[in-house]
């Protein structure tokens, strides 16, 4: 008897259902009379569940299903079986095209699955909030953050742009020439507060940051995407982002990296967004470039992208993303920190980074007069003359 007991209580604990009604039938079939009343006792298995373990056992191993633990047909009812209604009454309520009356207050509400099994009792289901996200998983739904995808209207040249710059970088390169992407990222805020993203820290001790955004100092940095070289140069700023702060940013880059690996350039292709301190409609950008054009006695020739496509321009994903990556979860606590954590950007297919902070105060609103601006040597090109034209130096 205590053997018997002994080897059920370490045996049943690892079996399955299935298993555990064939083990204790045939248990109680080799104990012969009064061999089920037993093993029933011992076990806490029922006396109908055992006989039906000794019916099955009798009609031979080979006629058991042993991928199924219950009969066919088994087993507590689905939900969806009982409630038939319930997977479309749940669709309603988070199906992106909202359905019923507009003024309801859900279409207003944060929909938590606490929400959304409160409202299916209100159509007569009776459903925990688990339950729910098993369903919501099943719809083919998931929790999903916003993407930044509608570009709003596109010009009909978007895709002729596109091609266009492509082709200048191309024969730029096939010259041997400089062709650079500008723009400026996001300014930071300097202090010690809180960076999105996470670094690796001892367990248990994440890093201490204000409570509160309050800080007045920005960084603005200017970026400059060496497309040939696969270089990158960072301005950081300290104060406006303006044109003038664009050129200057550029000026830096052809100073500290561009001259020495171009010695013999005589032109310059710029790839740049629409909008920003290097907007195509920005008159002392052109002012300043024209500067910088008699300056190095370069052709600088300027391709905007179309409005809304920013996204496009290769500083973007060449260079921007990875310093993001790189300064993830760290407080930027001074504008050192900013220079050396940009100047610390390395990838595996040999980004070499690059950055200075940029001292210079730059004032805003600066008016160009239409004077200066006749005075320009700027040839607009046959395609697009507003995003496509070339600077040339008035020597």
């Amino acid at each position: 008897m205590k053997q018997i007991e002994a080897k059920i209580s370490k045996l049943l604990p690892i079996l399955t259902e299935k298993q555990r009604r064939l083990y204790l039938s045939s248990e109680a079939e080799a104990l012969g009379r009064g061999g089920i009343t037993l093993i029933s006792k011992i076990s806490k298995m029922s006396r109908p569940t055992i006989t039906e373990g000794i019916k099955e056992l009798n009609q031979g191993i080979q006629n058991i299903d042993l991928n199924r633990i219950r009969t066919e047909g088994g087993g507590r009812k689905k939900i969806t079986d009982k409630s038939p209604a319930l997977l479309s009454d749940l669709e309603s309520l988070v199906s992106p095209l909202t359905r019923g009356d507009p003024e309801s207050a859900l279409r207003w509400t944060i929909k938590s699955t606490r929400v959304l099994a409160d409202e299916l009792k209100h159509f007569g289901h009776n459903i925990s909030h688990t339950k729910v996200s098993m369903l919501l998983s099943e719809l083919g739904y998931s929790l999903q953050a916003n993407a930044k995808r509608i570009e709003g209207n596109q010009h009909p040249d978007r895709n002729a742009q596109f091609l266009y710059i492509n082709d200048k970088i191309e024969a730029r390169l096939s010259e041997e020439l400089p062709a650079i992407s500008v723009d400026t990222k996001k300014k930071e805020l300097i202090g010690n507060y809180k960076n999105a993203g996470r670094e690796y820290r001892p367990k248990y001790e994440p890093r201490g940051v204000e409570v509160h955004d309050f800080g007045k100092e920005r960084a603005a940095p200017y970026g400059v995407y060496d497309i040939g070289q696969n270089e990158g140069f960072v301005n950081v700023g300290k104060s406006f982002d303006t044109a003038t702060f664009a050129v200057n940013s550029i000026r830096q880059w052809w100073l500290l990296m561009g001259k020495n690996k171009y010695e013999n350039a005589d032109k310059l292709l710029i790839t740049a967004d629409g909008g920003g301190s290097n907007g195509y409609r920005i008159k002392l950008w052109k002012k300043e470039l024209q500067n910088f054009a008699n300056e190095t006695k370069m052709e600088i020739t300027v391709c905007h992208f179309p409005p809304g496509t920013s996204k496009w321009n290769k500083i973007e994903h060449r260079l921007f993303s990875f310093i993001s990556l790189n300064w993830r979860g760290v407080p930027l606590e001074s504008y050192e920190t900013v220079v050396q954590l940009i100047g610390a950007v390395k990838t595996s297919k040999g980004l070499v980074v690059k950055s200075r902070l940029d001292e210079n105060i730059y004032e805003k609103g600066k008016i160009v007069s239409k004077i200066e601006m006749d005075n320009l040597d700027i040839q607009k090109h046959d395609f697009h003359e507003e995003w496509n034209y070339t600077i040339r130096p008035i020597l």
